[in-house]
């Protein structure tokens, strides 16, 4: 019986996997219905397990957003490569606790070698600390926690004995930082006001001169720079190469968000973007980005692998260490958790360095053909042409006396619109104080069909109006 049910489980999500590219992308079914569907009475006895999943499987109907498809760009969201997608399988059914080498060994070698491989791929020092997380919220918590345990250190704080009462401010400097880096600098106790935000050029960089004048007003207290690879709206890149060395000459920590613009490291054609960004102390990035890995999955790497290893570690009589192997919980906030090395190291192996280049290579120009495309149909401009994957658009509205409120209002509506269509789906974002289409492709399986019929769906939508 317990067979049956594994298979009947299976063969949903194979279909679920083989229906990607068909049908709509958005979601069709609305709140209520959702509500309605899944809202069962709490069972007074058990259910059928084979009832439960097949229940399941049909009350989810209309609910699921095709995102692993190829015509979905919003959100900057991946999809899974057949091998991350079967490890992933594989690592439920397995059911290993990767908080020890002890308590789950394949999982913690495989995590130790996966790591290796990535920052080979990623251009990052061989000696830097890992941890494999959850994603870029909780790469950065890991990083900045590390940064937070080394700038203390060095005004003599033991922070782990002490806690955070009493301790010098730490001020964090950053240009258009990212949602993940203020939340985590409030999970961290730093607070949203030591965050000071510094004037960008028309680059979308951050200004060096800004930045060295807001370091010398510190005096030497414990600082930290938080420096961008890859904006959300925009793919911008820092000027790595010139702001790092400001910030060391000052004794600041830099903190590189690389959620998906750290994989550009991979191709030969993108890497220059990160020129200087190995200089840094600490990055974060995501495996269910670009590297198409099913989520939940990111990655935090740490120079400064002793400030890593004491902000995260913890030794417990009862608890199995190793004195060869690596012990996971050592290096992430979690204790118990998930083994999710085995999608990573699936997913590397699967493509291989020349195949992860040509994904990065292929994403890029996918995206510059769609703003392109985009760009050239009627009363549309294109505000951000992709440095790589990234893009902006705006609708404009026809009418002569049509205002920025207008336009505004005829993007968020042809999104919409495009969305309800189901053919492809994007979101919406303010930049620069006007509402814009943005546009992000970083999903394997999109194709040059899926950009010829993204366009379509769009020329439609643009021509109704």
């Amino acid at each position: 019986m317990t067979d049956d049910i594994y298979e009947a489980a299976l063969q949903y999500a194979l279909e679920s996997v083989r229906t990607t590219n068909e049908g709509p992308v958005a979601a069709t079914a609305s709140l209520t219905a959702l509500r309605e569907k899944l809202n069962r009475p709490l069972e007074p006895t058990s259910v059928p397990a084979a009832q439960v999943i097949r229940e399941l499987a049909a009350d989810v109907q209309g609910g699921l957003i095709k995102s692993a498809g190829g015509r979905f760009f919003a959100w900057v969201i991946g999809g899974a490569l057949p091998s991350a997608l079967a490890a992933d399988w594989l690592c439920s059914a397995w059911d290993q606790n990767a908080g020890l080498y002890a308590t789950a060994p394949a999982a913690a070698v495989v995590e130790e070698i996966a790591g290796s491989w990535l920052k080979e791929l990623l251009q990052l020092p061989h000696t830097s600390s890992f941890a494999f997380v959850t994603g870029c919220q909780m790469a950065h918590f890991t990083c900045l926690a590390a940064a937070r345990e080394a700038v203390l250190r060095r005004q003599g704080w033991d922070l782990q004995a002490a806690g955070l009462s009493g301790t010098p401010p730490i001020r964090v400097f950053a240009g258009d930082c990212h949602g993940t880096v203020e939340r985590a600098l409030r999970f961290l106790g730093i607070g949203l006001n030591h965050l000071a935000r510094l004037p960008n050029n028309q680059h979308e960089q951050m200004e060096p001169e800004a930045l060295r004048a807001a370091l010398k007003a510190q005096l030497g207290q414990p600082a930290i720079v938080v420096l961008q690879a890859g904006n959300v709206n925009t793919g911008a890149y820092d000027d790595f190469s010139t702001l790092i060395p400001i910030a060391h000459e000052h004794g600041a920590w830099v903190h590189v968000d690389g959620a998906f613009g750290l994989w550009a490291a991979a191709s030969p054609r993108y890497r220059h973007l990160l020129r200087g960004a190995d200089q840094a102390d600490s990055w974060a990035v995501d495996g269910h980005k670009w590297l198409n890995v099913p989520y939940d999955c990111g990655y935090a790497f740490v120079a400064d692998g002793a400030s890593h290893r004491a902000s995260m570690s913890y030794r417990g009589a009862y608890l199995t260490h190793s004195d060869d192997a690596r012990d996971q919980m050592d290096w992430t906030p979690e204790w118990s958790r998930r083994a999710r090395g085995f999608p990573t190291y699936a997913a590397i192996r699967e493509l291989g360095r020349e195949r992860i280049a040509a994904l990065v290579d292929r994403c890029c120009r996918h995206a510059s053909e769609l703003v392109d495309a985009l760009g050239g149909l009627p009363h549309t401009d294109v505000l951000w042409r992709p440095i790589i994957n990234q893009g902006l658009v705006r609708f404009r509205d026809p009418r002569p006396d049509a205002s920025d409120h207008d336009h505004d209002r005829r993007t968020d509506e042809v999104i919409a619109r495009v969305n309800q269509g189901g053919e492809a789906f994007f979101s919406g974002s303010t930049w620069r104080g006007r509402r814009v289409m943005r546009i992000s492709v970083c999903n394997w399986q999109t194709s040059e069909e899926d950009i010829r019929r993204t366009v379509e769906a769009v020329r439609a939508v643009v021509g109704f109006f």
